[in-house]
């Protein structure tokens, strides 16, 4: 017996042997190495435009220097690409009940690039400096900062008190901070010319590194990793931006290989860029809206009091063919005052497409037609559609408005076309509110709040911005609310409701968002595109672009495929 257990014993061990080997043996299945992003490389971009000073203060009018700034120098908090708030060098912030109060707390870990702590006393300095001569901020936001009483409470806590409720005030601590204790003992008016502009330090995810400097000129300037960044580290471990007079020569630095972008492709140069192989071309909607504003309250047009008859001229515009045939595509037909991609967007919104056959039926409907006695302008009691369109003297402008001349010819509508300097546009037409139609564009650069208040409130119509001079009193309560609940959940309905009476009224006539185009070539990985608020929103993930990865497996960094 216990000779056959052992004998039991072996047979069993064997078989376990066997089987081991077997399945040792079995063929491995596929193994998924997808790259992952690992710090290192280096990115060259053309950036169009060129170097002025690099300090926040100092580059309002500079969207060159921006670009740069943006990466060097952070703000209290930063916006998403749905304009909503996030912390930045403010860890977290709280507001009082009735609105009029925020509360901020810087990060602990906040440092300036020589290492420095960022403290209360920083936020302050850079403030006072706003509200100087020496700063190139425009006179409404230093005006803005002048009523709010700013406290210091200790090293890394700050308090806002507002004279009054303000959610948009948000929008004003996105500034660059500075740091104080390397230009504190410089005079404000004399900020523009300090030996900081040319050799800046932030706290934002990179740092200055040196300037390229050829023949005596600045051609570019290189940043390098700010390992003690306080937020997500970016992966490319060096950035060099070189400058180009514009983004015909940018392109072509591109083509020759000199760049792995392009920082923006204008629309005579996107042809060919669409048709490089290896180049990605990107396109985000600018904050802007091109329109039709018109005078409700000239007398000498009654017609545009009528809600029915706006709503035709606005049927009567083929704003697709503006798009297609006079922008290259390079916009987004409009459908709403609030932009679109913002928070407080309502997608919800009846659209209208171009129908000249309803548009004649609405005219029709109110009276106006063609008279008996011959012609081509609908007319109603001695009154006919006709009334004069001013527009900005530039080719592209022109070229809009005498598209819409035709469409609404076509409809029996005569438009006399004036053609004046853009200045001269706002100065001498829309802020006198001396014209009856004028085509133009709102900006709301750098202003990621949605608050539509200045451009459609009854309060502006006489000296604000309000050139229409819409007077709606349920519309203008939705805004007035909106200003002073801190509640994004509140705000966004308030908002909701003001742009469905806003399309029901139609005061003026909305054509299209314009768009900007940028261009990356396909070894950078990891670009994202989001609406811009400002042209150097293009850069705000670059965090997450990458040209280095790793394979998961055995960790060995390789540089992704060049074009």
């Amino acid at each position: 017996m216990k000779r056959l257990r052992w004998q039991i014993l072996v047979v069993v061990v064997t078989l376990i042997v066997v089987a081991v080997l077997l399945v040792a043996q079995q063929p491995v299945g596929p193994v998924s190495l997808s790259p992952q992003p690992t710090t290192g490389g280096v990115y060259t971009e053309a950036l169009v435009g060129s170097m002025g000073r690099l300090n926040p203060m100092l580059d309002w009018n500079n969207s060159a220097d921006r670009d740069i700034d943006r990466l060097l120098f952070s703000g209290l908090i930063r916006f998403d690409e749905r304009g909503l708030p996030r912390p930045d060098l403010a860890e977290s912030w709280g507001t009082s009940s009735d609105g009029t109060i925020y509360n901020f707390t810087i990060r602990s870990n906040a440092v300036w690039h020589d290492g420095t702590p960022v403290t209360a006393d920083d936020i302050l300095f850079t403030i006072d400096l706003i509200k100087s001569n020496g700063s190139l901020f425009p006179q409404d936001v230093k005006d803005l900062w002048s009523q709010i009483d700013v406290k210091r409470m200790n090293d890394k806590n700050i308090k806002f008190t507002l004279p009054e409720p303000y959610a948009p005030f948000l929008d004003y601590v996105t500034f660059g901070v500075l740091p104080k204790h390397l230009l504190e003992s410089v005079p404000a008016d004399q900020l523009s010319s300090a030996e900081f502009n040319l050799k800046p330090v932030g706290t934002g995810p990179y740092k200055f590194d040196h300037l390229l400097v050829e023949g005596g000129q600045i051609r570019g300037v290189v940043l390098a990793l700010n390992e003690t960044y306080y937020l997500k580290k970016p992966f490319i471990a060096q950035l060099v931006f070189r400058y180009y007079p514009d983004s015909a020569s940018a392109f072509d630095a591109y083509r020759q290989g000199e760049v792995l972008g392009v920082s923006q492709i204008s629309n005579d140069v996107l042809t060919k860029a669409l048709a490089e192989q290896n180049l990605s071309v990107y396109t985000s909607r600018l904050p802007q809206i091109g329109l039709v504003f018109l005078n409700l309250n000239n007398p000498s047009v009654p017609f545009l009091q009528n809600a029915k008859v706006r709503r035709a001229l606005l049927l009567g515009i083929n704003r697709n063919s503006i798009v297609s045939k006079y922008m290259a595509g390079q916009a987004i037909v409009a459908d709403s005052p609030i932009l679109p991609g913002s928070w407080a967007y309502y997608d919800g919104l009846e659209r209208f497409s171009y129908d000249p056959e309803a548009a004649s039926e609405l005219l029709k409907g109110e009276g106006y037609v063609i008279p008996a006695a011959g012609g081509d302008v609908r007319a109603k009691d001695g009154q006919s559609l006709t009334f004069s369109l001013v527009h900005p003297d530039d080719a592209l402008h022109t070229q809009i408005a005498q598209a819409i001349q035709t469409n609404w010819a076509a409809i029996g509508v005569r438009v006399d076309l004036q053609a004046v300097p853009y200045d001269r546009l706002v100065a001498d037409y829309l802020a006198p509110r001396n014209y009856q139609a004028a085509l133009a564009d709102l900006t709301m650069s750098r202003t990621p709040d949605p608050d539509p208040y200045p451009f459609w409130h009854q309060a502006e119509a006489t000296g604000g911005q309000n050139y229409s001079q819409w007077d709606n009193r349920t519309a203008s309560e939705y805004l007035e609310s909106a200003r002073i609940q801190t509640d994004f959940t509140a705000r966004e309905r308030l908002y909701h409701n003001f742009q469905v009476i806003f399309i029901e009224e139609t005061p003026s006539l909305l054509l299209y968002y314009p768009v900007y185009t940028y261009a990356v070539d396909a070894q950078v990985q990891g670009v994202q595109v989001a609406p811009m608020y400002d042209t150097s929103d293009r850069l705000a993930f670059i965090s997450d672009w990458f040209l280095v990865t790793r394979r998961a497996l055995d960790q060995t960094p390789e540089p992704t495929s060049a074009p």
